[in-house]
């Protein structure tokens, strides 16, 4: 029997290939009954291995291949760049323990290129382990290898005498040149040392067919591709887990080296224990026990926060306290006790995320801010003693004082018990493609061209995006280059890459966490510089063992509540405690019904803000529901929850034991909790095994749910329930186990979206220059806010050198309103540091400069360099000193002027305009500014730049705001999402180029800039061109009905009709001059409805409404550029129409649903007939063409069309003169 002890998996990161589910299935496979793992100097996927191996049937052995340095750990010296490999393997619990900590030192005390180890440490950590020499990295074979017999004997034998379980490694490879001499060299040190000998392959993928994936991987590992010679490269194909028939026939001569594998495997007993807990220590008061401890002070908070508790109160309390008594975690909470403690006494804004708002306990203790009593929630979510696991309490702080936590927790229970929490990068579709292109050698434009071709969808496959995109399969079949891509990406795609930081992750113990885990240095760049090391095991398996495992999240909007607390303080005097707020202000909800959403912790978007207009949420529970249901799966729910939360739907009952459950959700379930509800009160379940049922519809393992489905049939028939009925109910609650949301989760954030949208309702500026300070380095959010501001009409002031603070900021104008003012911080290429210094010194100022020399002169410049002096300019920040071109050319001058001065003040010399007097001409200190008049053009794309939105023509821009709800207002809600949808949009008209397609005919790429300065592209075919050609002049306001398109990713508009922007104050007397024409017809599949007057060429109108079969009326002729007339019957061939009328019934959802269906099946239909819509709408009939559309009118057609509008709609074809 054979055992491999030298084996790399993906966790030997982009150097191993072997996956471990796989890799321990071919080891079964091939009748070996042990396998270890030895990734490169580290133990990253040994837990999972374990586990994988066990529950195969597999001996699991953990080890590592780990680097030693030439010479001591600590030395970094050039030479020292080199080190040796050694094979280093746990037997037991100790040996385990010690291969522990010589992996987290070889990180945290010998990392120098790589982790080493040295003899100090292997002399040190040598129990329990078993050693082999190495492959021919290693300090024995690469002593034989150099002929230095004598050296590798004493080498040797330092092992041997530290290491009884010490052996001499043999290999056997192809395209090793060095290995047939090492390996007799090693023989030689056997027979003269009596060392062991053991054969070993040093396998980086499992099967041989998988060579050429290595290669690859190899490749991205290096940046190199398979073109280059030198690179790095295994050749042959033999480091792949070999039978063991194959290593008895390539170690025939040695047969004992392969018995010695077994009897090493036969050691290594080691038995993870999965049973314990290891929480932090907990220091107790009063010679209490953790639990008397944490029940004091819950019956103290009981009383402290809910006034006369009741039996209701004190029952749940003492039954969670039983759990936690019996579930053996009550230090878990007074740990976290003791952490929210801390935070409150700091004023650090806390929230606490998923099922823990279920707790009373966890209230009473002052953790979270919900009473669960009040919101229906189920303890037994959180917590039950049929729960294997530890429940999570994960914490959010506001992410500008989270490393405040983290200081206090290491202070607190000691640096070497906290650490952060790795997470694992993995090629995904579009990376692994990308990363196979470049290692093929491959064009960039070719990889990304296919790149581009598999859909944005998360954890999508490439197998998913060859079955859903056709455009992929059809090159993917005609491509022999890209079949080839997508094959070698398929092999990569999942294979760990990277580590870094978990972004909220951290562990803490009992015992110092190098017992149990190994760590590593924290990465660089993946958060705030904590100083604390990283697991090398993730979430998953630090949990298994027992680790206190939690969440402490930075989260923006925690930030923002806790500076716009203090900034309305600051502004208005007023203390606002927002956690005591009573959920009845009027015009918070006022706020959300009218969609003004923007900045609205989880409520802002276009589809989540629609939903909540339609929904006009009038308590907490009705904001808690619209988040839990806007999610993929409920989403499809959500017009039926606001059409019964308006009446306009019955509430159907199922059962008496159901409809109390679903009264608060109109009869839907939309929370994980009325599954676990209805299973207790339906089918006599216990809230503990509703858990466990919850939990097995969530996973959808078919035994289990099979298993889970006979129990809740027995129950609820054995309650007295008909079957049909069980069926019925069972159908209800199945596929919400799955998607449904925790409900203690969506309370929790309910909390903070209405405390967000009450400061944005009663503070609107203090809330808006928090939203920006707090998102001022985000562009595309500057960019929203600014124009958020515009529509409230809030006043946004440039930034100005002397007014401006570091951020955005509160100016009282002389009116007395409120202004916001940019921040200098903000602006690109501006540090904080550097404004601050410089506004410390201009406070130093007797009179404000009035001057670009004065203020050279008087001002501290020196900090601001070149690059930083030309941003401020370019931004506006010195535009009361000259025009922004004309000092740009001066920046040298200016700095020479302020570099003189600082130099004269700092030698304590007086200036030479000092010395020279106020009247004198000082002409080497006077600043000339050229005669530049820079655009309002070159103004905004320098704005647009450096802040991210531009305030240059602002005024003209706020018009904008004035459009309601008739138009999209900014680039940012139109998403790849909305492709194929028509919507209309308010912007001004940018840039505009004149193109021809193939056939000649001429059409224009229009530049729209919005409100909020974000751009797009609009088409404007030839057609449509002819009709609008007067609009498309620099600077126009218009208002354009366009199809979105997507290409390649990017996303633009296809013109469908485009008038002058009119307000609609002026729409009424525009419309009373337009005298007979008729209003532009809203177009299908509308985002947002469409208010337009009719441009004098417009392709619909509004006729009459006769009723189900008016005739069609006559288009109205229009004379094109070319003096034709649109519409004539001259000399034209008979072309068929067909006319959709469609009647408006009112339900948003229903008439979506029909559009969308008549659009795919005319879609089905393509031919060359023409298609017309005519809209009922509340008495009045829009006429609507779709010129892009042609079909194949047939029977088949019309059928399908009569069948989606049944009682709705007509259809009806006709025959006219006309292409």
């Amino acid at each position: 029997m054979f055992t491999h002890l030298h084996t790399h998996t993906e966790y030997s990161m982009l150097d191993g290939l072997s996956q471990l589910e796989p890799l321990v299935a071919r080891c079964k496979e091939l009748g070996m009954e042990s396998l270890a793992i030895t990734d490169h100097g580290g133990l990253y996927g040994a837990i999972d291995f374990y586990q994988i191996a066990k529950s195969a049937g597999v001996r699991p052995i953990i080890g590592c291949e780990m680097y030693v340095a030439l010479n001591g750990r600590s030395d970094r010296t050039p030479e020292d760049k080199g080190r040796y490999h050694l094979t280093v393997l746990a037997k037991d619990k100790i040996g385990y323990s010690n291969l522990v900590k010589l992996v987290t030192k070889s990180h945290l005390e010998g990392y120098y290129y790589k982790p080493r180890v040295d003899r100090e440490l292997l002399e040190y950590h040598s129990e329990g382990l078993v050693v082999l020499s190495g492959c021919p990295s290693g300090e024995i074979p690469s002593l034989v290898g150099a002929g230095r017999m004598e050296e590798a004997k004493k080498a040797a034998n330092w092992y041997r005498e530290r290491f009884p379980d010490y052996h001499l490694e043999l290999m056997e490879h192809d395209g090793v040149p060095d290995l047939p001499a090492i390996r007799r060299g090693l023989m030689q040190l056997h027979q003269e040392t009596g060392i062991p000998l053991v054969a070993t392959n040093d396998s980086h993928y499992t099967t041989p067919d998988e060579h050429h994936l290595h290669d690859i991987l190899l490749c991205i590992q290096t940046n190199t591709n398979i073109n280059d010679e030198k690179r790095m490269r295994f050749d042959g194909n033999t480091f792949y887990l070999r039978s063991p028939q194959e290593m008895a026939d390539l170690f025939s001569d040695v047969p004992e080296a392969i018995t010695n594998t077994q009897k090493i495997a036969e050691k290594c007993n080691l038995e993870m224990d999965f049973g314990s807990l290891h929480l932090p220590k907990f220091e107790v008061p009063n010679g209490l026990d953790a639990d008397q401890y944490l029940e004091s002070i819950c019956k103290e908070g009981l009383g402290r926060l809910i006034t006369d508790p009741g039996d209701q109160e004190w029952s749940r309390l003492i039954q969670e306290l039983d759990v936690i008594r019996q579930t053996q975690y009550a230090t878990y909470f007074l740990v976290v006790w003791d952490i929210a403690q801390f935070v409150r006494r700091q004023r650090i804004e806390l929230a606490v995320r998923g099922s823990a708002a279920a707790s009373l306990v966890l209230y009473c203790l002052g953790v979270t801010d919900v009473n669960p009593l009040n919101y229906n929630l189920v303890f037994e979510r959180f917590l039950n003693v049929e729960r294997k696991e530890m429940p999570d309490i994960d914490m959010d702080f506001q992410d500008d004082r989270r490393e405040e936590v983290l200081n206090y927790v290491v202070e607190k229970y000691g640096s070497d018990h906290v650490a952060q929490i790795i997470t694992f990068g993995t090629l995904g579709a579009k990376a692994s493609l990308r990363d196979t292109g470049r290692a093929l050698a491959m064009a960039y434009s070719d990889v990304d061209t296919v790149a581009r071709l598999v859909p944005n969808r998360l954890k999508i496959s490439l197998d998913e995006a060859l079955e859903t995109t056709p455009e992929l399969q059809e090159i993917y079949g005609a491509d022999e280059g890209v079949r080839t891509l997508v094959d070698t990406a398929r092999g990569l795609e999942g294979i760990t890459r990277h580590s870094s930081t978990h972004a909220a992750g951290v562990v803490m113990s009992g015992d110092p966490l190098d017992d149990f885990i190994p760590l590593q240095l924290s990465s660089k760049g993946d958060v705030e510089d904590s100083g604390l090391p990283t697991t090398q095991y993730a979430m998953n398996s630090v949990e298994a063992l027992g680790l206190l495992k939690m969440d402490f999240l930075g989260l923006i909007n925690l930030t923002i509540l806790a500076n716009v607390r203090d900034l309305v303080k600051d502004t208005r005097g007023i203390t606002v405690d927002h956690r005591s707020l009573s959920f009845d202000d009027k015009k918070t909800y006022d706020l959300l019904s009218n969609g003004e959403t923007m900045g609205v912790f989880q409520l802002e978007g276009d589809g989540m803000t629609r939903h909540i207009k339609q929904l006009k949420p009038s308590s907490l529970e009705d904001i808690a529901s619209m988040i839990a249901l806007f999610r993929p799966g409920p989403m499809e729910h959500i017009g039926v929850f606001i059409e019964a939360k308006h009446g306009r739907r019955e509430v159907r009952s199922l059962h008496p034991d159901i409809d109390g459950i679903l009264q608060e959700t109109y009869g839907l379930v939309v929370n994980q909790e009325q599954v676990m509800l209805i299973a207790q009160s339906f089918a006599g379940y216990t809230l503990g095994e509703a858990d466990t049922l919850r939990k097995a519809m969530g996973k959808k393992i078919p035994e289990l749910m099979a298993q889970e489905r006979a129990t809740f049939f027995d129950g609820a028939i054995a309650n007295g329930h008909s079957k049909e009925l069980v069926e019925e109910v069972y159908a209800l609650i199945e596929p919400f186990a799955g998607y449904g949301f925790n409900k203690a989760h969506a309370v929790s954030y309910a909390l903070i979206s209405y405390w967000t949208a009450y400061f944005k309702a009663n503070f609107p500026e203090e809330y808006l220059v928090c939203l920006l300070n707090a998102y001022g380095q985000n562009a595309d959010r500057a960019r929203v806010a600014v124009a958020e501001c515009r529509r409230l009409k809030i006043p946004v002031l440039p930034p100005d050198l002397l007014k401006s603070q570091p951020g955005y900021a509160i100016e009282q104008l002389d009116d007395n309103r409120m202004a916001l003012r940019v921040g200098l911080a903000s602006i690109k290429n501006v540090g904080t540091g550097v404004v601050e210094e410089f506004i410390k010194s201009k406070t130093e100022l007797d009179d404000e400069p009035a001057t670009v020399e004065e203020l050279a002169r008087g001002a501290d410049l020196s900090g601001l360099n070149r690059k930083t002096l030309e941003s401020l300019i370019m931004a506006g920040a010195l535009d009361q000193y000259g025009d922004r071109g004309a000092l740009v050319d001066a920046i040298e001058r200016i700095q020479a002027v302020a570099h003189s001065e600082t130099t004269l003040k700092n030698s304590d010399q007086a200036s030479m305009f000092e010395v020279l007097g106020e009247s004198s001409d000082a002409p080497l200190t006077k600043i000339e500014l050229g005669s530049h008049s820079t655009s309002d053009a070159q103004k905004r794309e320098w704005e647009i730049e450096l802040l991210g939105f531009s305030l240059t023509g602002q005024d003209r821009l706020a018009i904008l705001a004035n459009a309601g709800d008739a138009a999209i207002l900014s680039a940012r809600d139109i998403g790849i999402e909305l492709e194929g949808k028509r919507i209309v949009v308010n912007a001004e008209v940018g840039s505009i180029q004149e193109r021809s397609s193939r056939e000649g005919k001429i059409f224009g790429i229009v530049t729209l800039v919005f409100m909020d300065t974000s751009t797009i592209e609009l088409f404007v075919w030839d057609n449509v061109l002819r009709k609008t050609q007067s609009l498309w002049n620099e600077g126009t306001l218009v208002t354009v009905a366009a199809s979105v398109r997507v290409r390649e990713d990017r996303v633009g508009l296809a013109c469908l009709t485009a008038q002058e922007y009119k307000p609609p104050d002026e729409i009424a007397d525009a419309t009373e001059d337009l005298g007979q024409q008729e209003p532009v017809a809203q177009a299908p599949n509308l985002v947002m409805p469409l208010k337009l007057e009719s441009p004098s060429n417009g392709v619909g109108h509004q006729v009459p409404n006769k009723g189900v079969g008016t005739n069609l009326p006559a288009r109205p002729k229009t004379t094109l550029s070319n003096g034709a007339v649109n519409g004539s019957d001259t000399h034209k061939p008979l072309s068929r129409q067909l006319t959709l009328r469609i009647q408006e019934t009112g339900n948003l959802d229903h008439d979506t649903q029909v559009l969308d269906d008549i659009k795919q099946t005319l879609l089905n239909h393509q031919g060359g007939d023409q298609v017309t819509l005519e809209i009922a709408v509340q008495g009045d009939v829009f006429v609507m063409e779709w010129p892009f559309v042609r079909i194949d009118i047939s029977d088949d057609l019309q059928s399908d069309l009569r069948r989606i509008l049944g009682q709705f709609g007509e259809v009806r074809t006709s025959e006219s003169n006309g292409a």
